[in-house]
């Protein structure tokens, strides 16, 4: 049967985050994304969101090239080729280098309406076989060690099942240091983005002391050579966040020995049919996994979410609910964590209404191609 596409609109939609959200290569106050709408023309709409940022801090894509993309290759793509299983997608996206976040903008609303299409879940459709998964905070850089111990308590008295913090060069140690006399069991990871070098290597080998569940990308973004010399001589789990765009990457640093745990995230690796990919090949080779997030609002979470549902997603993910970054998000019901637990919605499709008017409320913009 052949995937069904009307009509697909880029709604422009911008919000700001509840609190702002700093790392090692920057801080994000507001989030301009698009939501994408696909009709079939039957009924059935399908929904997907960019996650990419206004600049390239994470990777070599933005907010406006993904807008560039869509519109002007990927969109007539879709539009002009017949597909029957959204699988189809990244096979048909293929003349496309790169750009795998506006890719997977486009072909997470093809798995919605596919699922939609079909009467099931998305976490159905994806294989996914749990009914709740637990949920994972990811904290950034704060002003003071007093602060990011407040925001700390809040998160734990919320439930959630693990705390993620953003470290740099001359953030980490000390500040460890200190999280650990408070919290001395709690499951903690952290993430370099990429602000270290081999040269810290004897600094970070300091970070075993902290029984670390991982740390996440310490060196380069594009690298998977170094983080193997560096997980030789460390003992706490390095995990691959910004190296690994494929399922290609995956195995390499698989074969090289370069992480014991890869964070997929869908944006990144062009889609919800290569984050599969690369999940049954982590599985299959004993390594672990775990679904990351980029500050998405309502649609990209359900989808993470229903990702997550897959039985090889060990840790607890960036899920954390609506409201930990969002006044007011787009989906109704928004998504909640309930003591670090969230549901996996069973009816069709992400299984989360959009809120029209809160889509019109943040809305500056559309685009509609048919």
């Amino acid at each position: 049967m052949t995937i069904s596409i009307k009509q697909i609109t880029l709604h422009h939609l911008q919000m700001k985050l509840k609190h702002p959200f700093t790392t090692s290569f920057g801080t994000v106050e507001n989030k301009d994304f698009y939501i994408i709408e696909m009709d079939d023309g039957e009924g059935h709409q399908g929904y997907g969101e960019s996650v990419a940022f206004t600049a390239p801090w994470y990777t070599e894509e933005t907010f406006k090239t993904n807008g560039h993309m869509m519109r002007d290759f990927l969109i007539p793509l879709l539009l002009n080729n017949p597909i029957e299983h959204p699988d189809d997608v990244s096979k048909l996206f293929k003349s496309v280098k790169r750009n795998n976040m506006a890719k997977a903008s486009l072909e997470g609303a093809v798995w919605d309406l596919y699922a939609k299409q079909e009467g099931m879940s998305l976490a159905k459709a994806l294989g996914g076989t749990k009914l709740e998964v637990e949920a994972g905070i990811a904290i950034g850089m704060q002003p003071t060690i007093e602060q990011l111990l407040k925001k700390m308590e809040t998160s734990i008295e919320q439930g959630y099942k693990r705390v993620k913090l953003k470290i740099k060069p001359g953030q980490d140690i000390e500040v460890l240091k200190e999280v650990r006399s408070h919290y001395p069991d709690l499951p903690i990871m952290v993430d370099g983005n990429s602000a270290y070098t081999l040269e810290d290597m004897a600094h970070l080998k300091e970070l075993d002391a902290f029984q670390l569940l991982m740390i996440e990308q310490p060196l380069a973004h594009d690298d998977i050579v170094d983080h193997a010399k560096l997980q030789s001589v460390i003992n706490t789990p390095i995990c691959l966040d910004e190296s690994i765009h494929s399922l290609e990457d995956a195995k390499k640093a698989i074969e090289l020995g370069s992480c014991k745990v890869i964070n997929i995230k869908p944006g990144r690796v062009g889609g919800l049919t290569v984050a599969k990919q690369i999940h049954d090949y982590c599985v299959a080779k004993g390594v672990a996994v775990w679904c990351g997030g980029m500050l998405e609002a309502g649609v990209g979470r359900a989808q993470n979410i229903a990702l997550s549902s897959l039985a090889g997603f060990e840790f607890p993910g960036d899920n954390a609910g609506s409201a930990n970054y969002w006044e007011k998000d787009i989906i109704k019901p928004e998504v909640i964590a309930e003591k670090g637990i969230i549901k996996v919605q069973t009816s069709p499709g992400i299984g989360y209404v959009i809120d029209q008017e809160a889509l019109v409320k943040f809305k500056i913009g559309e685009e509609i191609f048919s």
